[in-house]
């Protein structure tokens, strides 16, 4: 089913449940303050996720108020700590990304998406493939045939963690190019501002990373995008980018940002917390914070999200084991 098919029969179903209200007892709304859990500090993605969706919640009836804290540190473990602490607690919710899933496979924390209430997807950030203009390689053809070549010959750079969106990419490149993905050279940075500007004076090849942070670098006109890992091309200000695929390079992926519940949510807090966000990515409004922030569309409830995490899972745990980082 299409995003636009699933979009439109979700809307349709929230009319419906207006129409004709669930019985009294079926329902739950909240009583007291929203907070908001971020798994990151001021600034970062996840903030500015929070932010928006904070915006949007406490203008909605029925919300008294909504509250933000950052709770940064361990790739998202702190703040996935402190939700497990509020079991059954619907006030509570917090801002969920693939890396919940890398980092359970990879090992770096023992809460998984199986302790959590998956509440939905939100949106998609595609992943960008760059090298600066004064590189001899042009294309996505020109960096597989480079891999073909020697696949140790070109260095790849991204942040923050290995295993993240940004190197399951680079696997699935290493892969189209027929070589073994723990044989390509790659370089970690603890941020993606120190490593753009070690890619931007030259100390590695390519750089690989958020689509929204190389659109700047192309409009300035100083950075040259191979590809990003969407299966077709974007609108807006991502258009200008080619796709990998389009140049004959399987690699489609799209990083995940989205909400979680504690364990132990009622079927009851569950569906509120689809229809408030259902209502979050609708109308003009919304589409415009997905231009300003180069997301994508990628909205799901509760009960979808949780089958795309159990397919996630695999696949992810299938291509880490390819890159040498899945936990033994």
């Amino acid at each position: 089913m299409s995003f636009v098919t699933r979009h439109t029969s979700l809307v349709t179903l929230l009319a419906a449940c207006a129409v004709f209200p669930a019985p009294a007892a079926a329902q739950w709304k909240p009583t007291r303050n929203i907070e908001l859990i971020v798994a990151s500090g001021a600034g970062g993605a996840a903030d500015r996720q929070g932010r928006v969706v904070q915006k949007y919640l406490q203008s909605f009836p029925g919300i008294p108020s909504v509250t933000v804290v950052n709770r940064a540190g361990g790739g998202g473990n702190l703040a996935y700590t402190s939700l497990t602490q509020h079991l059954g607690e619907a006030h509570v919710i917090c801002t969920m990304a693939t890396s919940l899933l890398t980092n359970q496979i990879t090992g770096v924390s023992q809460i998984g998406y199986q302790d959590l209430t998956p509440l939905n997807i939100l949106i998609r950030e595609y992943v960008a493939v760059w090298v600066r203009n004064e590189s001899a390689i042009a294309s996505g053809k020109d960096l597989i045939a480079a891999l073909r070549k020697n696949p140790a010959a070109v260095s790849f750079a991204f942040a923050t963690a290995r295993g993240n969106q940004n190197h399951i990419v680079i696997g699935m490149i290493a892969r189209a190019a027929g070589v073994d993905p723990k044989a390509v050279k790659t370089v970690v940075y603890a941020s993606g501002g120190q490593g753009m500007t070690a890619a931007l004076g030259g100390h590695v090849d390519v750089w690989v990373g958020t689509a929204g942070s190389a659109q700047i670098h192309q409009q300035n006109g100083t950075i040259r995008v191979l590809g990003i890992s969407s299966a077709q091309r974007q609108e807006g200000r991502l258009a200008q980018m080619p796709t990998l695929r389009e140049q004959g390079v399987d690699a489609v992926y799209y990083a995940w940002r989205g909400f979680a519940g504690s364990k132990g949510l009622s079927a009851a807090q569950t569906a509120f917390w689809d229809q408030a966000f259902a209502r979050v990515v609708q109308g003009d409004e919304w589409k415009k914070e997905l231009e300003d922030n180069a997301w994508a569309h990628g909205f799901s409830g509760a009960q979808e999200t949780r089958k795309h995490l159990d397919a996630e899972y695999e696949l992810l745990r299938k291509m880490l084991v390819e890159l040498g980082v899945a936990a033994r």
